[in-house]
């Protein structure tokens, strides 16, 4: 007999298994379990005793504190949580680690709330065939020169862009068309 999972086993497993696929084929929309606080479905996932963490929002900080995870700077934070993203968010985020040489692995991760209203902009890398035209809204311009200048492969972010209750990945390994 299987043992049963619990509702919070069931959530995260449904999370981990979107944002794994959302890495895997960025650009493409996945589905999220239904949650008034969309972002801290990934953070339940990504958040632990080990990890450190930096939201300017007072409810999802609270929320990630009970994760156990520990709240840092955005220079020090490993999962930097951004439920809008406006001109002040670029400084905090521009802070965020990109890595080292021999550490990629120490580079920070972003979880962005957006929209699906926005310019397209052409996505290629590994994951998607050929290039593929991507809308997000509620980023500033700015945001995407600080990706341009912050990813060289393997240095660089992942982000998580996270949609109503869909989300979609960009790792460091996928270009995006900047004018």
């Amino acid at each position: 007999m299987a043992p049963v999972q619990t509702p919070l086993e069931a959530r995260t497993q449904a999370s981990f298994r979107a944002m794994t696929q959302a890495l895997a084929y960025p650009g493409q929309l996945f589905p999220l379990p239904e949650s008034p606080q969309p972002l801290f479905l990934l953070g339940e996932v990504l958040a632990d005793q080990e990890t450190r963490c930096y939201t300017p929002d007072t409810d999802l900080l609270r929320l990630l504190r009970d994760t156990g995870a520990r709240l840092a700077e955005p220079a020090e934070a490993d999962y930097l949580f951004f439920p809008r993203v406006e001109e002040a968010s670029l400084a905090q985020i521009a802070l965020a680690r990109r890595g080292e040489l021999l550490y990629p692995d120490r580079a920070a991760t972003l979880v962005l709330g957006v929209s699906a209203s926005g310019p397209a902009r052409r996505w290629s890398g590994p994951g998607i065939k050929g290039e593929q035209l991507v809308r997000l809204g509620g980023l500033p311009e700015e945001f995407w020169r600080l990706r341009q200048q912050a990813v060289h492969y393997p240095l660089g972010w992942d982000v998580f862009f996270v949609l109503g209750s869909q989300v979609l990945g960009l790792p460091r390994t996928t270009s995006v068309e900047v004018s």
